[in-house]
């Protein structure tokens, strides 16, 4: 009698009961089973015979490792959407509509001066192929959007695309301008350095919109810059509720629009609504003023450090990057390109080019050595945040039309992100360089793999998030927003 291996997998995620039911899904589990080779079976007999065993050992654990990877994926999936919809009763209660603040100086965007948000914002989610690939695949009620379509096995080519919605929501795009959706590899989610999840442990009640936020190395300290003032919040102590220490720098009136410690963490350089620039010693016993710099434009919108910390520079709302000696606390030179306000900027690793983006929808980059500047890429929209890659190739760009778009550094290739639902304001790389997050005001923290942008994990807040950081050895994430707080997140892996 022919005899064989019958293997019966039960697609169970662990932990989520709770999850099926909140979906309306009924807390049962999805059941598959894979008969790894069909036989008859003798008569009267339950069970095959076993001699003629078909199956070696690695092969089985070639095949439950698999099942392992889907159930991975499968469970990541469900996580998002569960994070989502916890946080949708958020979108059902009216929310205030103060000045929206980080525009205020900008004067571009009036339609944005409103409010933060709007109570329907989220219901304008598209309906993508992959929720409908989601049901087609699990019998599940649709959940928003499934972010991992390509890690669906089985899937029918027919859910690649529907009538009206979008086929994905990472694309790659040509350098003739050809858009295809992104198939993720298998480690796209797996891996040494990618995270699971971020979840919030802490709350720093600012009392004013936090529109900058930065994070002490070693992790122990974390600054927010709103109205006038930057408070410094110590988060090495469970429940702290109080700010240690607060730092007046400008008019009680103005924002804070970007602060930067020195690597040293002894120094703290404040930027805003302001010409003035204040360096901060924060190792004297209170931490004082120990310099002003001062500059011809009436706000700086952001600021970035050297890796050697000898310079820093600004991005003035006159478009120039001005880039201060901070020994001699001397302006050395100005980078003159950008018709309009300069917005965000980053400088690579080895401190050899800066990336600067601004409201005139170009980003451009300079070469510190020469002085000059080396690329203009040219956008239909203006550039709110932007972020170059630790490990070098990629800088990600943070859009007022809501897109975020991965440049390669030399190749015109690139990939376009659309998870976001309103623009993007604020976006910040992990060290180890696998993924980035960016922030918008839909309310949302995103968290994307490099480059090709498979999404890693997803928070929704109560407001606007205009700023983000992340701590040195990727731990922790801290976001400011729209509702006067920071929230600090615990970066699981």
């Amino acid at each position: 009698m022919k005899s064989c291996v019958h293997i019966v997998f039960r697609r169970r995620s662990p932990d989520l009961g709770s999850v099926f039911f909140f979906l309306g899904g009924g807390g049962g589990a999805d059941t598959r089973s894979e008969t790894l080779q069909h036989c008859p079976r003798a008569p009267g007999h339950g069970q095959p015979s076993q001699p003629g065993f078909k199956f070696t050992v690695a092969e089985s654990c070639d095949r439950i490792k698999d099942e392992f990877q889907f159930l991975q994926a499968q469970y990541h999936s469900l996580k998002v959407e569960y994070d989502k919809l916890s946080n949708e009763k958020t979108e059902m209660q009216p929310l205030r509509t103060p000045l929206y603040p980080p525009f205020v100086m900008m004067g571009h965007h009036p339609e944005m001066n409103g409010g933060l948000t709007s109570p329907g914002v989220y219901a304008g989610l598209h309906v993508s192929p992959q929720m409908s690939a989601a049901v087609a695949a699990y019998g599940r009620t649709p959940m928003g959007f499934d972010p991992h379509p390509h890690m669906r096995p089985g899937l029918p080519a027919s859910l690649t695309s529907i009538s009206g919605g979008k086929p994905a929501y990472s694309f790659h795009v040509s350098a003739d301008g050809q858009m295809q959706p992104v198939p993720f590899p298998p480690d796209a989610l797996v891996g040494p350095g990618i995270p699971r999840h971020a979840r919030q442990i802490n709350t720093l009640s600012h009392g004013e919109v936090v529109c900058a936020v930065t994070i002490s190395n070693p992790t122990r300290h974390v600054y927010t810059g709103g109205k006038g003032c930057v408070k410094i919040w110590d988060i090495s102590q469970p429940g702290s509720k109080s700010p240690v220490s607060q730092l007046d720098c400008l008019n009680r009136d103005n924002y804070i629009r970007s602060c930067k410690l020195l690597p040293d963490g002894r120094t703290l350089i404040v930027g805003g609504e302001a010409s003035t620039l204040t360096i901060w010693d924060l190792a004297s016993q209170t931490p004082r003023i120990k310099a002003e710099l001062t500059s011809s434009a009436p706000a700086c919108y952001a600021l970035a450090i050297s890796p050697d910390a000898k310079v820093c520079f600004s991005c003035c709302s006159d478009g120039n990057i001005a880039v201060w000696d901070l020994h001699n606390q001397t302006l050395v030179r100005q980078f003159q390109g950008h018709t309009d306000g300069a917005s965000c900027i980053d400088i690579s690793h080895d401190g050899t080019k800066l990336w600067t983006g601004g409201l005139d929808n170009t980003v451009r980059s300079w070469d510190l050595r020469e002085g000059r500047q080396l690329q203009q890429h040219d956008f239909t929209s203006q550039i709110f945040s932007l972020g170059y890659c630790p490990t070098g190739e990629w800088l990600a760009v943070g859009m007022e039309s809501s897109n975020v778009e991965v440049l390669h550094h030399t190749k015109p290739d690139k990939y376009q992100l659309h998870l976001h639902e309103s623009c993007v304001l604020s976006l910040k790389f992990a060290n180890c360089g696998k993924w980035f997050v960016s922030t918008g005001k839909d309310n949302l923290l995103n968290a994307w793999r490099t480059p090709y942008g498979a999404s890693i994990f997803q928070s929704k807040e109560s407001s606007s998030v205009l700023s983000c950081d992340i701590s040195a050895d990727d731990k922790y994430i801290v976001t400011g927003s729209g509702d006067k707080k920071a929230t600090v997140y615990e970066v699981i892996y």
